[in-house]
């Protein structure tokens, strides 16, 4: 279940705006094969002055942040910068001007609809019989 925020400057349309959620979740389901239906995400807008950019980055610069439970390889984040990249790029954007940090927080830190994963819960044992029914998971520690 990860959590997507895109940090943008103000401008886009309602329609850009859904276009770029849609491009990080494809991302998401392509590189990380989560389900289609799992999604949390957000768009921050920025006023231009709100918005420091790095030196040479354009108007179109996203900040794609995603939160997400911790064990997978550097070969599936490999592959998600990639595809946020690619995904991103055929809406227009640069790839210099996609910034992608991947947060990992520990399992005991998330609490979902009202329950606490189990620590010792690893994307090693996940198969697809156990899709988390995630208020039943709530006898961890």
């Amino acid at each position: 279940m990860p959590l997507v925020r895109l940090e943008v400057r103000q401008g886009r349309s309602a329609t850009q705006k859904q276009a770029l959620l849609d491009a990080a979740h494809a991302a998401l389901v392509e590189a990380l094969g989560i389900p289609d239906h799992d999604r949390m995400q957000r768009i921050v807008e920025h006023a231009r002055d709100d918005l420091e950019l790095p030196p040479g980055s354009g108007d179109d610069f996203v900040l794609v942040e995603v939160m997400m439970f911790a064990g997978r390889s550097r070969q599936a984040k490999r592959l998600l910068y990639q595809a946020l990249v690619r995904k991103l790029g055929m809406l227009g954007v640069a790839p210099a001007n996609v910034l992608v940090v991947l947060q990992e927080p520990p399992m005991d830190n998330w609490g979902i609809r009202g329950a606490r994963w189990p620590a010792r819960w690893t994307w090693g044992s996940r198969s697809k019989s156990d899709q988390p029914h995630y208020a039943q998971l709530g006898e961890g520690t």
